[in-house]
Order: C-alpha cells, then sequence, then structure tokens
C-alpha cells in the first residue's frame, strides 16, 4: 500500500450518535469524512442537512432550539487549533459554572456567546420570546471577526466582548449586554419596558448597569427606549427602598425618619436624604442614579456638595448603592450601626430642621 491508496470508506452512522448531532466541517474531516462524502450525505432527502456554513446536523429532520443554539455558536466561534492549546468549537471541555462552582462538561467555544432576545430567554425572562418562536438568534462576537449574518444566526458585533454566563452549558452575554442588544432591534415600546422592568424586578440586575450598556450602544435618543429607563429607574428605586426598610426592621436599627428634607433653621435648604437620624445626626443616601452620561455628572456633582456641606455641618453621611443593598445587607446594616455608635465619640453636630419630603 502506497501513500497515494485511498482509505477505506468509514461508515458515518457513528458520527450521528445521541450526543454528537451537529459537527463543523472541520471536526468531519478529523473524522475522516471527505468534503465530498459531506455533500453526499447532505444532498436533498439525505440523512444529513447543512444547517449554517460549515455547520452540518447529523439527522434529517427539523433541528430542536438546543441545537440552532449550538449551531449559531459552531458557526460564529473561532475555531481553536492544537497550537491554541483549546478544543475546536463545539468540543466538550471543563470549565466551571460559576466562580467556586463544581466543574461540569460543557462545549467550548471562543470569541461567541448568544445575546439578544435568545439571551434573556437563557436567563429565565418570561417577558422574552420561547427559542422556538425566533427566526434569528444573536451571537455576539469581536468587531473585526470576517462574519455575516445568514440562515438562524444574526451577527452582532463589539469592540469588547464581555465575559460569558454558562446556562445549561451555552455561553451567553450577561443580562445587562444581552438587554441591550435585544432593544437595539425592538420597537415596540411596551416590550421594552417590560423587558427592562423585569431585568430589575428579577433580580438580574442593577438599572445602572442596563443604562451603562444602553448608553455604549447609543440608544437612549431613541424615545420609546428613554420612557423605558424611566421606568427601570423607578423600579430600581422602588425595590432598593423596600430592601432599606427590610435592613432597618431585620436588624434591629433605630427607626429613622424617613424620606426627609434638612434644612438650617432659617436658613438654606441642605438637601433631601432617603433615611435620617436626628439623635445621632447620620444621614443616609441611596445612590440610585441610572440615567444619560450627560445628566450624571451633573447630578453627582450636587450630591458631592451636599455631602460635604452636611458632613462640614458635622452630620455623618452614609452612602449605600441598590447593588450593596441586594448583595451583603448584613453587611450593609453593620455599616450603618457603626456610624451610629461613633455619634457618641463626635462633636455634636449643628443642628438642623427635619422636614417632610
Amino acid at each position: 500500500m502506497t501513500h497515494n491508496t485511498p482509505l477505506s470508506p468509514r461508515p458515518l452512522h457513528h458520527l450521528a450518535d445521541g450526543r454528537r448531532r451537529l459537527m463543523t466541517a472541520a471536526q468531519l474531516r478529523a473524522h475522516g469524512v471527505s468534503a465530498a462524502e459531506t455533500d453526499e450525505q447532505c444532498r436533498p432527502g439525505g440523512p444529513w442537512q447543512r444547517l449554517l456554513p460549515n455547520v452540518v446536523l447529523l439527522h434529517p429532520g427539523p433541528p430542536t432550539s438546543e441545537e440552532r443554539l449550538h449551531a449559531v455558536l459552531m458557526y460564529a466561534a473561532r475555531e481553536r487549533t492544537a497550537a491554541d492549546g483549546g478544543a475546536p468549537a463545539g468540543v466538550p471541555a471543563s470549565v466551571p459554572v460559576q466562580p467556586g462552582g463544581d466543574k461540569r462538561p460543557v462545549l467550548a467555544y471562543a470569541e461567541a456567546m448568544i445575546t439578544g432576545l435568545a439571551g434573556l430567554t437563557l436567563h429565565g425572562f418570561r417577558a422574552a420570546p420561547p427559542l422556538p418562536s425566533l427566526d434569528a438568534i444573536d451571537v455576539l462576537v469581536p468587531r473585526l471577526r470576517r462574519l455575516r449574518t445568514t440562515g438562524c444566526a444574526r451577527i452582532v458585533r463589539t469592540t469588547a466582548l464581555p465575559t460569558a454566563v454558562q446556562v445549561t452549558g451555552v455561553p451567553v452575554a450577561p443580562v445587562a449586554r444581552a438587554l441591550a442588544d435585544a432593544v437595539a432591534g425592538l420597537s415596540d415600546a411596551g416590550v421594552v419596558r417590560r423587558l427592562m422592568t423585569e431585568a430589575v424586578r428579577g433580580g438580574h440586575c442593577e438599572p445602572a448597569a442596563v443604562v451603562r450598556e444602553l448608553n455604549r450602544a447609543r440608544l437612549l435618543s431613541r424615545p420609546h427606549v428613554v420612557d423605558a429607563v424611566d421606568s427601570l429607574v423607578a423600579e430600581g428605586r422602588a425595590l432598593a427602598e423596600q430592601r432599606l426598610y427590610r435592613m432597618v426592621r431585620e436588624h434591629g436599627l433605630p427607626e429613622p425618619a424617613w424620606n426627609v428634607d434638612l434644612r438650617l433653621p432659617g436658613g438654606p435648604h441642605l438637601g433631601g436624604v432617603d433615611a435620617y437620624w436626628p439623635e445621632h445626626s447620620v444621614a443616609l443616601e441611596l445612590d440610585t442614579r441610572a440615567h444619560r452620561q450627560q445628566d450624571d455628572d451633573a447630578l453627582w456633582a450636587e450630591h458631592a456638595r451636599k455631602r460635604e456641606h452636611l458632613e462640614r455641618l458635622g452630620v455623618t453621611v452614609v452612602h449605600l448603592t441598590p447593588r450593596k443593598l441586594r448583595d451583603c445587607l448584613e453587611h450593609q446594616a453593620t455599616v450603618v450601626r457603626t456610624a451610629l455608635m461613633a455619634a457618641a465619640d463626635r462633636e455634636p453636630a449643628a443642628y438642623v430642621v427635619v422636614l417632610p419630603r
């Protein structure tokens, strides 16, 4: 036998077992399947079908939602070679589902992740459509990748690829990014508002993270998006206030005066605060800013001036964010309790008038 002697034909049925129903052209070649054999298997009425360029579905029926997701990722992922030190796209690899979590087999996809409405569906959004109803699945890739939208794969480009979240073995863009990519293709104000509200109400992310992504995508000039952002901010503030009330109640803190304005007697207005303990001269502010970037700097400057003025008068200002209240409520209660206890060691503060806001 010489090197030019063709290999004996290999049976192909072993490729379409229960776990391997999708393969790239490169993976098929690695299994000894030539391009001509692939073409023959993918002929009309044949046992295989080309679902996307270079992605073959190894059965004749319609693809499942899971197969469509993985096909899109296999099409968009950068093919890794042995020189890269990694597995080719779609080859099982053991990676942690989350930091510190147990390792489980997932499919390795380089420089590609599901985003947009499909990403929100995978994150568990009830307001997002089910996967079978989506004609196209958005996949996020680096801006310089040479790919085109085709079939069920819609290419979304980014200059900085975020860290993917693994959802049932599928790499998915973080909620805020997936939401921004979904909003970019939506014109229905009601749908946009429902998705944004669920992002906050469902505990997926904070309003500020969503607005940062919307601002980065230059979507905040769209009227229906601006209206939805206003609802988003209101929803986020209401949830933060509920957590603040719970913190005071569950951790045995003294009851403050809620949502009050502070003034000097016969003097200027000092500003509003979310909670104030008059006997301790401790004020608490929730930072729920999530507006457009051009407004954000002015708001921050105003908050900084108010805080500096109050502290010059001897009032301690505790600054909390909704994320801190969500992620470490007990620690924030300790911060407030420490500020209250320290009041006895400070010089008496100036007398301020407390008025309902």
